[in-house]
């Protein structure tokens, strides 16, 4: 890959990550404060996002798979998610929120799609030269929450009360409004399958590979994946109110070192997976989240401030032990005929089933630990999904057996 492709494709993943996390960081403080809304409302809106991963698979494999260049399709979708974020940005109300925030989760979430169709459409190693892109991703998700924190301030308490965090979807939506017309200048990337046969929906969202669940392990993992988003659900939908309301300083800001993490694990984890395999791995990844819950807490933002910084940096271990090792262990599976069909399913299983119940179960546990005066019972709200976690961990250790070698990650 020359170049030039190389800086225009690195600039895309900057991007796209900043967009997201110049908004979905503070979604659930800027729902509370400035929307007044309530557990269930904001796991609605939260839930947006599986929606969006539901649904991703038919634009992607019924359009942009067949009849569009991928980098046009991503410019449009990007300007139309522009124009939502100016409305997310003017709305007053949860119920005129909602429609907009779900138009764009529905839109946006092919898109992370679509970005990866661009770069290995260019690449001729992808193994190679796939992260050197995408951890451009991460530094624009990292930008985005110091630019919040340190820059802009509106994540201080004096700026949630003024009502500052709404500049988020401003923010996103300019980006939003560059990267969609910087789409149309990046490498053309033809559909694919523009000439192919009959179009087959359990294909498209990864029916194909339910035929791999007759393997036990196999099974016992695809349950566990689905379980373990329930506890994954509390964080992106609870950490930034709670770190809000228990009083740290730049939250935004400060929650950027799991993404740090996340880098520094992801160059960990093959090491740690060739020394001591699949089960190991993603049992660490497991445990990793109930431990951090724990640290939430029983952490505070005074003497024990260290122990929630020791949870925000726990995210590294909680996604790329669990996520990635289990995309690793899903390809190895599959074999050649099923492999993007159970990535497709697993990606639906967790990002849109699991995450959808475990919204919702956020949702009515932040609503029952919510007292009449306001103040949340976060040391309960934070209890029950370690514990969750933990009885995740306790249930794939005892029945999940791999004697099967399966193929290493490579760096």
């Amino acid at each position: 890959m020359n170049l030039t492709n190389r800086i225009k494709l690195s600039g895309m993943m900057f991007l796209e990550f900043f967009i997201w996390g110049s908004w979905f960081v503070t979604l659930g403080t800027f729902l509370g404060s400035n929307l007044n809304a309530t557990g269930a409302q904001s796991a609605s809106v939260f839930s947006t996002q599986s929606w969006g991963a539901i649904i991703a698979p038919f634009i992607i494999g019924l359009i942009a798979d067949r009849y569009f260049n991928a980098e046009k399709i991503l410019g449009v979708l990007h300007l139309i998610g522009a124009v939502l974020m100016y409305q997310m940005y003017s709305a007053t109300d949860i119920s005129v929120f909602y429609p907009y925030v779900l138009s764009y989760m529905i839109l946006f979430m092919p898109t992370l799609a679509l970005v990866n169709s661009v770069s290995f459409n260019q690449m001729k190693d992808p193994e190679k030269e796939f992260s050197v892109i995408r951890v451009f991703g991460t530094l624009g998700w990292i930008a985005a929450g110091l630019l919040i924190s340190f820059i802009f301030h509106w994540d201080t308490e004096a700026g949630t009360k003024d009502g500052l965090l709404k500049n988020t979807f401003l923010m996103a939506g300019i980006a939003s409004l560059v990267l969609g017309l910087y789409s149309f200048t990046l490498p053309k990337t033809p559909p694919k399958g523009a000439s192919g046969g009959k179009v087959k929906i359990s294909e498209i969202l990864g029916f194909d590979a339910l035929k791999l669940l007759k393997d036990k392990n196999f099974a016992i993992f695809f349950v566990s994946s689905i379980l373990i988003c329930i506890p994954l659900a509390f964080y992106y939908q609870n950490a930034h109110p709670f770190l809000s309301n228990v009083g740290m300083d730049n939250p935004t800001g400060k929650m950027t070192i799991g993404q740090i993490s996340e880098v520094l694990f992801l160059l960990l984890l093959p090491v740690f997976f060739s020394r001591f395999g699949f089960k190991k791995t993603i049992l660490v990844g497991m445990l990793a989240w109930a431990v951090r819950y724990a640290l939430f807490a029983y952490g505070n933002a005074n003497e024990l401030s260290f122990m929630l910084i020791i949870g925000i940096a726990l995210h590294g271990i909680c996604y790329d032990f669990f996520f990635v090792s289990g995309q690793i262990y899903t390809n190895s599976k599959a074999g050649d005929q099923y492999k993007s069909a159970a990535q497709g399913l697993i990606t639906l299983a967790t990002y849109g089933v699991g995450m959808l119940i475990g919204f919702e179960v956020a949702g009515m546990i932040t609503d029952t630990y919510k007292a009449a005066d306001g103040a949340f019972d976060w040391k309960m709200i934070w209890i029950i999904p370690s514990g969750i976690a933990a009885v995740v961990f306790l249930l794939f250790a005892v029945f999940f057996n791999d004697k099967d070698k399966i193929n290493e990650p490579s760096v």
